[in-house]
């Protein structure tokens, strides 16, 4: 089974450097699509192969998958069939392939499959950087001052939380070759048998998760966030917040797994608790006064990547469990509100709150995907963040932080305030009776499939997650320190 890790690697590869030799063939629309079904294909075969023989070990050690791994991939995968096949469109809409945007997502795909995949924080950071460069093109690439303005601050602040993570790493490495045991092997530093300085083991972890936090989108290095996602198109914005936010906390993971092996549970507790307040308190008061929707939605993944923080910070089998299952449903509905965010915007021809209305009388085949998940992200019932969220908060209060788990609530009432107000502006008034005819540019939207197909599994999770709780509790049990 060792052949899945390198396919979910070089055939994405092979897929990007076919499709910047062929640009404007037929079949590079595709190639994205096809990467993403790879993915999640890799990711459910390494699934069950741990689940049969333990973990999965190529390359001399350096590529590893685990319960927590192989999961995290499968989410990629799904997140990125959402994202690519919703914001496939068809020929009819007019526009040429485009073989250099879709090899850009095709190696944005790669990097994010091997920070999953490897056994070792540097080769992590390398390809964690390696998504800042194919996403800054992407992010650019409707051209205009604001999306390169956007695309160049992304760099910037992406760049600079980076090298604070390269210098953690360097500063752990360090530790390790001091303590005579030089590795940056997550599997050998998590078992907590190598004695490392305590000062400087805490400063480097600390800045490494510091660096991690900015890619995260955690606050108060967020800034980069809401003009990336707002500026992207669509399908990336949907890829950025579904996938690169999820994989850049997994790093985080692991890094929190090797700092309670090593110091105790305290400094990561600590951070996160601070870092997942501090971004919920950003996104409610953000939320409430935002007029662009597809910003709105970005301050949205800021909160919830504050509630996966606090999560985090709380620990134990409930809190995890429930922040790697809402990983997957705040993906897969992310995902599938910024691409019909696009839509809209394609439709409506702006992207401000006050200019579009009545979604659900005007145009349907829009409106009814957009509340539901915007119900889905207010954390409503049935759909599964509901049952994650409180989870989370029930996980917390068992583990000693009640009193952060209060504030937590304050502040998500706050923001479910600002996203149910803005989205009934959006979505209700009008005549439901009234015989409106599409607009002819919403005859060449997208397939609704792949988001109906993702709201109706976010929606199943809260009531049929039994099929996932054996792999939830072994990755649980990876974060814990189990091999």
């Amino acid at each position: 089974m060792a052949a899945l890790i390198w396919i979910s690697l070089a055939l994405p590869m092979l897929a990007a450097a076919a499709a910047l030799w062929r640009p404007r063939a037929e079949w590079t629309r595709y190639a994205q699509t096809g990467t993403a079904v790879l993915e999640l294909v890799c990711g459910v075969g390494l699934i069950l192969a741990v689940r049969s023989g333990g973990p999965v070990v190529t390359a001399a050690g350096l590529l590893r998958v685990d319960a927590l791994s192989g999961y995290l991939l499968t989410v990629v995968g799904a997140v990125a069939v959402t994202a690519t096949w919703g914001g496939l469109r068809p020929r009819s809409a007019g526009r040429p392939p485009n073989g250099r945007y879709s090899a850009l997502v095709c190696l944005f795909l790669a990097a994010m499959c091997l920070a999953l995949l490897a056994d070792n924080l540097g080769i992590l950071w390398v390809a964690i950087e390696g998504t800042t460069i194919a996403t800054a093109f992407l992010v650019g690439s409707r051209g205009g001052r604001r999306a390169l303005e956007a695309a160049w601050k992304y760099v910037v602040l992406g760049s600079v939380g980076v090298a604070i993570a390269f210098l953690g790493l360097v500063l752990l490495y360090a530790a390790t070759e001091a303590a005579g045991r030089p590795t940056l092997s997550w599997l050998a530093l998590s078992d907590g048998s190598i004695a490392l300085n305590p000062g400087l083991a805490r400063t480097a972890l600390a800045l490494a998760v510091l660096g991690f936090a900015t890619k995260a989108g955690l606050a108060p290095m967020h800034s980069w966030l809401p003009d990336a996602h707002s500026q992207a198109p669509a399908p990336v914005s949907g890829l950025m917040s579904g996938v690169l936010l999820s994989v850049a906390f997994y790093a985080i993971l692991r890094i929190k797994t090797i700092s309670d092996a090593l110091l105790g549970p305290a400094l990561m507790r600590g951070l996160l608790l601070a870092a997942g307040l501090l971004s919920l308190t950003v996104a409610a008061a953000l939320i409430l006064r935002q007029r662009d929707y597809k910003r709105m939605l970005a301050y949205s993944s800021i909160e919830h990547m504050g509630l996966l923080a606090l999560g985090a910070a709380a620990g134990g089998p409930l809190a995890l469990a429930a922040v790697l299952l809402h990983i997957l449903g705040h993906g897969l509905t992310k995902a599938s509100m910024f691409v019909v965010a696009g839509r809209v915007l394609s439709v409506e021809g702006s992207s401000k709150i006050a200019d579009v209305h009545s979604l659900l009388a005007r145009r349907p085949r829009l409106g009814v995907p957009f509340l539901a998940g915007m119900v889905a992200l207010l954390g409503l019932p049935p759909f599964g963040l509901f049952f994650t969220e409180l989870g989370i908060i029930v996980g917390g209060w068992q583990r000693g932080l009640g009193w952060a788990m209060g504030v937590a609530l304050v502040l998500l009432l706050v923001v479910f305030a600002g996203l149910a107000q803005h989205t009934a502006s959006m979505t209700l008034g009008g005549e439901l009776e009234a015989p409106v005819g599409p607009a002819p540019a919403e005859s060449v939207q997208g397939s609704n499939v792949p988001i109906a197909l993702a709201l109706a599994i976010t929606a199943v999770l809260g009531f049929a997650a039994w099929p996932l709780a054996h792999l939830l509790a072994d990755a649980v049990a990876v974060l814990g320190g189990a091999r």
